[in-house]
């Protein structure tokens, strides 16, 4: 049972308190560090693992991967002159990474961070669909494994919260529940996942191809190629969904007698609100269509148009995280599962998306004339099915391919080069469209039953008295065309265009 709170005994709950937190150079992570100095100035301290070689590049890499961005700017103004003194207090960096046991940290310094810590925030991870098997799985494996095993030595740790996908769930229809995920459990009939069994393969594909001496090039597409053949030799579609699906099940083997929260987003989008509606970093599944007719050079993707598209703000995530921290700290022996998500609350299909495009560029429009003039916009076309796209592929681009090939042949390799260039762009769209179907095409819908309990356990207006903070995690007031229209687009041309 979820004892009942407002923003303000949210805000209270962090007061004094040491957090560690993995991934802070991630767009969540500046989220959650932005969020929790802005609402609560007398946090004890966040302490930043950064993957750096020594002390002053990772204050270096802190100054700029993190609070020189622009979602610090509103923090920056309420603090004044006083802001670097501010950070320099609240901020300590740690030299070190999840993938090595103890992070690579000496035993002086382990001792002193285990004594300290109340939270652990696990939001490491590689998050590339096509990532080499052996990174993907020293990061969202054994980075968990290291997470949980130094949460242990914690003294007076009060809660440990993980941050997953809910596209663990691959690429399942209907209803899914916010459940573990147990070891060994896979989404192929007949098939049974060892962990073991896979740290052992990939240990010795790395011996084999050290032995027969293979380039770099040669051993980065070997290791990619493993990791999808593994996650769908399991029933996964991709290498980053199985490799996150294995530190859940991480987590539910090593015994841990402190509160773990397990929290599962859908695709996270720019912020809805706080601290400025709008920002973003890196581009989502969806923006590669905003940034692609921006640009006029996508002129069509996968997707169908009345499948829901299940994606949830930035904010919205961390403010979720934050009340689930308080709600849980302290429960002793619960695992808990949040699924913070849109698809069920208010769902929104992909055309909402593609009439919000079609409608802001037409207002606004983008210049891409070779003098920067405004040009007219081509129409985007959408395929519904794997099987039309790979005939449509066929038909405009393989086989006129294939006759360029042969002309090419045919003239000793004259137009060698501009083949080359042409097959592998084209490799690299068949390859875009086979790992993004799983989300554009994704037939499932997320129960959020725990999190609704948690919606309700907050007070109604999810503000403090002088509305200076919310915590607001209820996608069910967004009016997505509006979002879309006014705050997605505009924060995604503005933040990640290149």
């Amino acid at each position: 049972m979820i004892g009942e709170m407002d923003a303000d005994s949210v805000v209270g709950y962090f007061r004094g308190k040491s957090i560690l937190i993995t991934g802070s150079t991630g767009f969540l992570g500046k989220v959650l560090v932005e969020k929790i100095l802005r609402v609560q100035p007398d946090v004890k301290k966040l302490f930043l693992l950064i993957r750096a070689p020594d002390a002053e590049s990772a204050k270096l890499r802190i100054q700029t991967e993190i609070i020189g961005r622009e979602i610090f700017h509103v923090l920056k103004e309420t603090h004044g002159a006083r802001f670097n003194n501010f950070i320099e207090e609240k901020i300590c960096p740690l030299v070190g990474d999840i993938i090595y046991e103890n992070f690579g940290l000496d035993n002086a310094q382990l001792g002193e961070l285990s004594k300290d810590i109340d939270i652990i925030v696990n939001g490491a991870a590689t998050t590339n669909f096509f990532e080499r098997y052996d990174v993907a799985f020293d990061a969202n494996v054994l980075g968990v494994k290291h997470i949980c095993a130094f949460a242990m030595k914690c003294s007076k740790l009060k809660m440990l919260l993980h941050v997953s996908t809910a596209y663990v769930a691959g690429e399942q229809e209907g209803i899914i529940l916010e459940k573990p995920i147990l070891m060994g459990e896979t989404l192929k009939v007949g098939t049974n996942l060892d962990i073991e069994f896979e740290l052992n393969l990939i240990k010795e594909t790395m011996r084999e191809l050290k032995d027969s001496c293979s380039t770099e090039k040669a051993g980065r597409k070997t290791m990619k190629e493993l990791g999808l053949k593994r996650a769908r030799h399991f029933g996964w579609p991709n290498t980053y969904v199985f490799t996150k699906a294995m530190g859940e099940m991480m987590m539910g083997l090593l015994p841990m007698d402190f509160p773990v929260v397990i929290i599962r987003p859908s695709i996270i989008t720019s912020t809805l609100k706080e601290p400025l509606p709008g920002w973003m970093e890196g581009i989502k599944t969806i923006d590669s269509v905003v940034i692609g007719y921006a640009k006029q050079n996508l002129p069509f993707f996968l997707v169908d148009l009345d499948l829901i598209m299940d994606v949830i703000p930035g904010d919205m995530v961390v403010n979720a995280m934050m009340v689930a921290m308080v709600a849980h700290s302290e429960d002793r022996q619960v695992q808990i599962i949040y699924h913070v998500t849109s698809s069920l609350r208010n769902p929104a299909p992909y055309a909402i998306l593609w009439k919000s495009l079609f409608q802001y560029f037409n207002d606004n429009p983008p210049c891409t004339g070779r003098n920067g003039e405004r040009v007219r916009l081509k129409k985007m076309r959408f395929f519904s099915s794997v099987t039309w796209f790979k005939l449509y592929m066929a038909i405009m681009y393989m086989l006129p391919l294939e006759m360029f090939r042969l002309v090419n042949i045919a003239l000793c390799g004259v137009f060698s080069r501009g083949y080359n260039e042409l097959n592998r762009k084209f490799r690299f769209m068949m390859q875009l469209s086979e790992l993004y179907a799983p989300y554009t095409l994704f037939k499932g819908c997320f129960d959020d039953m725990n999190l609704d309990k948690l919606r309700m356990a907050m007070n109604k207006d999810n503000q403090n008295n002088n509305g200076a903070y919310y915590f607001d995690f209820d996608p069910k007031y967004i009016d997505w065309d509006n979002y879309f229209y006014s705050v997605h687009i505009p924060g995604v041309l503005k933040y990640t265009r290149n």
